[in-house]
């Protein structure tokens, strides 16, 4: 999962130039090419249509911080993160539907504001990780004062930080603690 409050840009992807499949393959042709440029294109449309744009307001950042708070438990392994998830399915009226034209996969009502978009697709992707069986992979970064959350994709689900600086800080930190004792 993101640890950045932005998402990555969609309207600039560098592999949707078309160039030459040369011999090594891998190539995309120009239709190719055309088609992920009109799926980038509609996304970014509906997205702006739902006014996933543009700067927070203070109003929307505390909302958000709500959410966020209410969404912690799932990568905590917490016993009431099923309950607490589905209140906020229900509070954020999480809804799979298809708009736009190609059609665009969303969890919220089309009237959706933006944190009520955001909350509702941010719990209907936590609930099917831990639907189809994989909300042990939902992790809470283990190094003190972090509480960045991610998803594990290690072959043995062994991850324990969000990302080598954490790692780095909390094992310099143990190798100091060893040191002194």
């Amino acid at each position: 999962m993101a640890d950045t409050a932005a998402g990555p840009d969609i309207t600039s992807r560098p592999d949707s130039t078309p160039r030459s499949g040369g011999a090594g393959g891998g190539g995309l042709s120009a239709g190719e090419g055309d088609d992920d440029q009109a799926r980038a294109d509609a996304a970014a449309s509906y997205h702006g249509s739902v006014g996933i744009g543009g700067a927070l307001t203070d109003e929307e950042a505390d909302r958000l911080a709500i959410v966020a708070a209410e969404l912690h438990p799932s990568f905590t392994g917490d016993s009431s993160a099923v309950a607490m998830l589905n209140h906020c399915l229900v509070r954020h009226a999480a809804v799979p539907n298809l708009r736009g034209d190609p059609p665009v996969l969303a969890f919220h009502r089309p009237e959706a504001d933006r944190v009520d978009a955001w909350a509702a697709d941010a719990a209907t992707a936590l609930a099917m990780v831990i639907g189809v069986g994989q909300g042990v992979r939902l992790r809470s970064c283990d190094a003190s004062g972090c509480d960045l959350v991610f998803f594990d994709v290690t072959r043995n689900a062994s991850r324990r930080f969000c990302g080598v600086s954490c790692q780095n800080r909390a094992k310099a930190s143990a190798y100091r603690a060893r040191r002194r004792a």
